[in-house]
């Protein structure tokens, strides 16, 4: 019988920097391996054989994928073995700290033609300076455009109706909780939905719920709350044992946009622009947090002008991260013209004798 398999975002550009959370992964896996290597899109291929392999072998794997490539893989954690491999050298750099241990590194540098690198050395630096500069342009501009949403939220925060957002989440505690206090500690799990890619705003909320026999999908406008009732479920789900993944913001790390408790199968989930979803399956139900925002015409003006503003810098954040990802895709296509495959294949079969 097969395994199955749930994508999520390996990191994400956000006005906070690029976010990720493959440290949690590395803390709660039994084993990690650390593929070193330059930029390449072949280390993709190697992470889908081998969630292939576990697939067949009857275990759920969590794939993680590139933003700036949404189809490429950059990690897989196989569920059971508790197993986690991921490219760990671009874009952010992960050490192992317990070599010799729960910690291996396999390097692919040494499958490179090194007459053929220094052939298309030009063309390397060339697209690496044009992906840098690009790069740090997206990120300046999701900054700015962080700034001007923390703006909007304060708008909606002085004209919340707090007192009834707080009755909301005490009465969703008795609801999905009760008197249940589990004997067992909370297992607590991290995951990115989303980020910006090369081609907009894009989540993997379908692939993640799924499964799930309830989703309570959230609409609310920036500041009304969405996030601090997520995380005040989340945390009153510790308390009482049960399992518990977060699902945090592609675009503000600080922010949950999605909390799941597997033991009841139900999830909570932020339905809003940029990730607009709508009652799509019978269990699926509305949660509306805007009914709580006081009419405030004033209010209304102040915002119309800072969502002009936003939206602004988002476009200029997607048209950096179309640069970056054109100028990345050109320099790993590059790199990967000296691969000599014999090696390489060598090196790949290493992840398929693991189990």
């Amino acid at each position: 019988m097969y395994g199955t398999i749930t994508q999520y975002m390996g990191t994400a550009y956000t006005g906070a920097g690029i976010s990720h959370k493959y440290d949690k992964l590395i803390a709660s896996a039994s084993q990690t391996f650390f593929l070193k290597c330059p930029p390449t899109n072949a280390i993709s291929n190697v992470l889908n054989e081998a969630t292939t392999h576990y697939l067949k072998r009857g275990y759920d794997v969590d794939r993680f994928m590139d933003p700036v490539q949404p189809d490429k893989t950059d990690a897989i954690y196989v569920k059971g073995p508790n197993l986690l491999i991921l490219q760990a050298s671009h874009p952010v750099a992960l050490e192992p700290a317990d070599i010799g241990g729960k910690h291996k590194v396999i390097s692919f540098y040494d499958v490179y033609d090194e007459v053929k690198l220094v052939g298309q050395n030009g063309i390397i630096v060339e697209k690496l300076a044009e992906s840098g500069i690009a790069l740090g342009k997206a990120l300046q501009s999701l900054a700015e455009a962080k700034d001007i949403h923390d703006d909007w939220e304060k708008v909606n925060i002085r004209r919340m109706m707090w007192e009834v957002h707080e009755n909301k989440i005490a009465s969703l505690k008795e609801e999905l909780f009760g008197t249940i206090k589990l004997n067992k500690e909370a297992a607590v799990s991290h995951r990115l939905i989303g980020s910006l890619t090369s081609g907009g705003a894009q989540d993997f909320i379908p692939s993640i719920t799924k499964r799930l026999e309830r989703r309570i999908l959230i609409k609310g406008l920036p500041g009304t709350g969405k996030s601090t009732l997520m995380k005040a479920l989340g945390s009153e789900a510790e308390k009482r044992g049960f399992d518990v993944q977060y699902g945090w913001c592609g675009l503000d790390p600080a922010g949950v946009d999605l909390v799941i408790f597997p033991e009841l199968s139900v999830c909570l989930l932020d339905a809003t622009n940029p990730h607009v979803y709508d009652v799509e399956y019978p269990g699926d139900e509305l949660l509306d947090l805007v009914h709580m925002c006081e009419e405030d015409a004033e209010a209304e003006k102040e915002i119309s002008v800072i969502h002009e503003a936003y939206t602004e810098k988002m476009l200029d954040a997607a048209g950096y991260m179309q640069a970056y990802a054109q100028a990345e895709n050109s320099m790993k296509a590059t790199m990967d013209t000296a691969i000599m495959p014999s090696i390489f294949e060598k090196k790949s079969k290493i992840l398929s004798e693991l189990t």
